[in-house]
């Protein structure tokens, strides 16, 4: 079972940024948090861009539904990306991308 997202963040909205409750587009994307993708971009709105050893570390925590696979994947092949491109812009191993790719056979 996938936890309650829009929970989580409204709490640490109400809590740490009161002010961005207010604005509706973070109240919209806030409804909209079904996936791991949306999780990452919703995130990134809130508390912007990581420091780069941050992003790393916590990267080993990330998890990616299989909804989120196949459109990281169908990304990378809309705009021909290879691995390695694809591994710096979604800031995931270039090893995990070639498992995917193996497993739902792309």
């Amino acid at each position: 079972m996938m936890p309650d997202y829009k929970q989580i963040y409204t709490d640490i909205l109400q809590e740490k940024f009161p002010e961005k409750l207010i604005d509706n587009t973070i109240r919209f994307k806030l409804e909209t948090l079904h996936s791991a993708i949306n999780i990452l971009k919703f995130n990134q709105i809130i508390f912007g861009e990581p420091e780069y050893t941050v992003g790393r570390n916590s990267q080993r925590l990330r998890s990616y539904d299989e909804e989120s696979i196949l459109n990281i994947l169908s990304y990378q092949k809309r705009n021909e990306l290879t691995n390695l491109q694809l591994s710096h812009h979604f800031k995931i191993s270039r090893n995990t991308i070639a498992k995917w790719k193996i497993i739902f056979k792309v």
